[in-house]
């Protein structure tokens, strides 16, 4: 049976799902690129109350087990990063349940999977963030707890830089000793104002290419303590001639969900990691193709990231800080969680002419992995928008 779906121009037509699932699985090699895939997290809606004004009630079976789903499928995990809404509906006291819960779990699982966390500052308003070193205990707060889970740190980009007007002495002195004090070797965090408008003029600096002169010097003050920096400013001209410039043990991780693919593999001298909100869309495209990678299959890792591509270009499309209704929505489709309810409400952030064109692309990559029951649920949510079947 087709489904009548609305297209972007918001007029109807009939479409039938023509995609073979990929079936999730181990990679039967060791992967050449470490690979975070950002993980959202399940809401309980029979127990949140106030989810506009109230904290989130997270279902932590459902929340675990789709953790546990992508590291039975190779991937690393980014922990209570933007994907998992911090400061959009997902408080510091519940991303540090989430933290412990996760690495616990982390901990215990036969593939010892490797789990970054995001340190950050949004435990404290930005009324109370007015200095470098107010910025600087806040961190530490964050990333002592972190550490004392056993998570590898994140520095998350934070607000209250921005908030402040701060300039480049400011960043410098408070990730100088920040990257210096951490016990392992940090992941730094440059995430575009594309993903969260508060963020603008990042380090200090408008200008793109001085802003990155400044980030390399910083990490070239202390290369040892920097695993890797996460660049999402999706620009990949931009990432391959930041990477280049790189210390040899320093990582680049795209966080470029439009251009990925290619980053990922490289031109030949250099290439980029990964930490990525798509990757927990399309966790089996993603391991598979990593897998081909390693293999030298390049005939298999485009054709399993291709199709990927477009869906992951209309999941982070502008008003692109929205993407995670998107990662969410999939989820559900594909029977990770039984409900399209998100911390704050924030599946409203997406229109239902939106979610129409994910169903379609995610069918033609073949991330819907049980055709049936996504269809079942694609008809409940258009039956709720006046589209009946």
């Amino acid at each position: 049976m087709k489904l009548i779906l609305p297209n972007l121009d918001g007029q109807l037509e009939p479409y039938a799902l023509t995609g073979t699932p990929l079936l999730p699985r181990a990679p039967q090699v060791p992967l050449t690129r470490t690979a975070f895939a950002a993980a959202h997290v399940v809401s309980d809606p029979l127990a949140e109350r106030n989810p506009w004004d109230g904290r989130p009630t997270v279902d932590w079976e459902a929340t675990l087990r789709f953790r546990q789903g992508l590291w039975d499928q190779g991937l690393g995990l980014a922990e209570a990063m933007d994907t998992a809404q911090r400061g959009m509906g997902v408080d510091w006291e519940t991303a540090l349940e989430l933290i412990q819960r996760t690495m616990k779990a982390a901990q215990a699982h036969p593939l010892s999977p490797r789990v970054a966390c995001g340190a950050g500052t949004d435990h404290l308003p930005l009324s109370a963030l007015n200095t470098a070193g107010e910025i600087l205990s806040a961190y530490e707060h964050q990333a002592e707890a972190i550490e004392a889970a056993g998570g590898q740190l994140i520095l998350m980009a934070s607000r209250a830089f921005p908030a402040i007007n701060a300039g480049p002495d400011t960043y410098h002195d408070v990730y100088r000793a920040l990257i210096d004090g951490a016990a392992n070797p940090v992941i730094l965090h440059w995430l575009g104002d594309m993903f969260d408008p508060a963020l603008t003029g990042y380090w200090g600096i408008t200008d793109i290419d001085a802003a990155s002169d400044f980030v390399l010097s910083l990490i070239n003050e202390n290369p040892a303590k920097v695993d890797g920096i996460k660049i999402s400013l999706l620009d990949q001209a931009h990432e391959e001639a930041f990477r280049a410039r790189l210390p040899d043990d320093v990582r680049l991780y795209t966080g470029d969900d439009f251009n990925y693919a290619d980053l990922i593999a490289g031109d030949g001298t250099h290439f980029s990691h990964a930490l990525l909100g798509i990757f927990a869309a399309i966790a089996p495209a993603a391991s598979q193709a990593l897998e081909a990678l390693a293999m030298g299959d390049m005939d298999r890792y485009n054709a399993l990231f291709a199709p990927t591509i477009p869906l992951s270009r209309e999941i982070f499309k502008a008003p692109t800080r929205f993407y995670k209704a998107g990662i969410a929505y999939l989820a559900w489709l594909n029977g990770a969680q039984s409900h399209f309810i998100m911390p704050g409400g924030f599946q409203s952030s997406r229109d239902i002419c939106h979610y129409a064109q994910v169903f379609r692309l995610a069918d033609q990559a073949g991330l819907l992995s049980d055709p049936e029951l996504a269809k079942a649920r694609m008809t409940t949510l258009l039956s709720l928008h006046g589209v009946e079947q």
